[in-house]
């Protein structure tokens, strides 16, 4: 029996592993968890990019494992709120909160801006780190708007309150088909995959 190589995902978010292993569908590795291999993936994140937090999370990971290793940051970026919270997006409300609270924590300030803007974007960095030191970058980005409440049980994140217009939808209200068609983590994982299969050979 062949045994194919392995791609490490190095997160233990369960909603990301569940639409990587989707995306990422056909590629010729087999994609483990760190649980799988008994590593902890808790590398901090102190980058000031998404790029910085994912070769970070990457290379940590691949080093560790020795396996190629796929990680990634991503956070939403809403234009009334300059940008914020960007790469602080897991840590927006402070430490050990929800999504929930991080959604009301966002929907709080953007009502208070006197700015009415609710224009805002996803954005997914991914970073392949090969042992021998080797990395490649992949990114993806979602137009959308913020809701005035959180709608749908999909999802997670900040799902719940960014709608897509072209799909008149949260992206908490959509399949994991609907969202896996315009996601920034399906943008970024796309260019990630044909790599990963070029990679093969």
């Amino acid at each position: 029996m062949i045994t194919r190589p392995k791609l490490l995902l190095a997160t233990t978010n369960k909603g990301k592993i569940k639409e990587y292993r989707v995306l990422l569908s056909g590629i010729p590795f087999d994609i483990i968890t760190p649980a799988d291999c008994g590593l902890a993936a808790d590398v901090k994140e102190d980058g000031e990019t998404y790029e910085q937090n994912a070769l970070l999370k990457a290379t940590t990971m691949a080093s560790l494992s020795c396996l190629l290793t796929l990680a990634d940051d991503s956070g939403i970026e809403v234009e009334a709120l300059g940008g914020e919270p960007g790469v602080k997006s897991a840590r927006y409300a402070g430490g050990n909160k929800t999504d929930a609270d991080r959604n009301a924590y966002l929907l709080a300030r953007i009502n208070e801006s006197p700015d009415i803007r609710r224009n805002a974007q996803f954005r997914c960095v991914i970073a392949i780190a090969i042992p021998n030191g080797q990395v490649e970058v992949f990114s993806g980005t979602c137009q959308g708007i913020i809701t005035k409440e959180p709608r749908g049980g999909h999802g997670h994140g900040y799902d719940p309150i960014f709608y897509v217009p072209e799909l008149k939808k949260t992206m908490a209200e959509l399949t994991l088909e609907e969202k896996n068609l315009v996601s920034h983590r399906a943008k970024a994982a796309e260019k990630a995959r044909e790599w990963l299969i070029n990679l093969a050979g």
